[in-house]
């Protein structure tokens, strides 16, 4: 049985939290470059402490391509300082995420809202003094 390809498509919003990329669509192996590209235009070399949330509330397929291009961006901005934030993850990518342990690396939130107001809280809490950023209840350590 075929499955319908759907077109793949990244929406970026920006605003004084950070940036959130809107992923629509299916992302694989055609669809990730859109991804690396719309990672290395948003985020250049570093500097913003802005949020950086995957907004996956669109997604509606997600292949290995797909799973290492999340990696990648991951990789990239752990090596800024910075956390990727993963929000309205779909089912069938929670159960991935949580077969492979995946879980355990990515910040998973219900929402970009939510996501966006966590890396606030974060930041928050380091900018006061506090050895440990406050994490709301329900995130996943990453």
């Amino acid at each position: 049985m075929r499955r319908e390809l759907r077109v793949f498509a990244v929406d970026v919003r920006r605003d004084t939290r950070g940036v959130v990329f809107v992923l629509r669509g299916d992302l694989d192996f055609h669809s990730a470059v859109q991804l690396y590209e719309a990672g290395d235009r948003e985020l250049g070399t570093g500097g913003d402490t802005g949020a950086v949330v995957i907004d996956c509330s669109h997604l509606t397929y997600c292949d290995s391509t797909g799973i290492t291009a999340l990696l990648k961006l991951y990789n990239q901005l752990s090596g800024q300082a910075r956390v990727l934030r993963l929000a309205a993850v779909p089912a069938f990518l929670d159960r991935l995420f949580t077969l492979t342990g995946l879980n355990q690396i990515f910040s998973l939130y219900a929402d970009a809202d939510e996501a966006l107001a966590a890396h606030a809280a974060d930041h928050g809490a380091l900018a006061a003094g506090t050895d440990e950023p406050v994490r709301p209840s329900g995130e996943n350590a990453g």
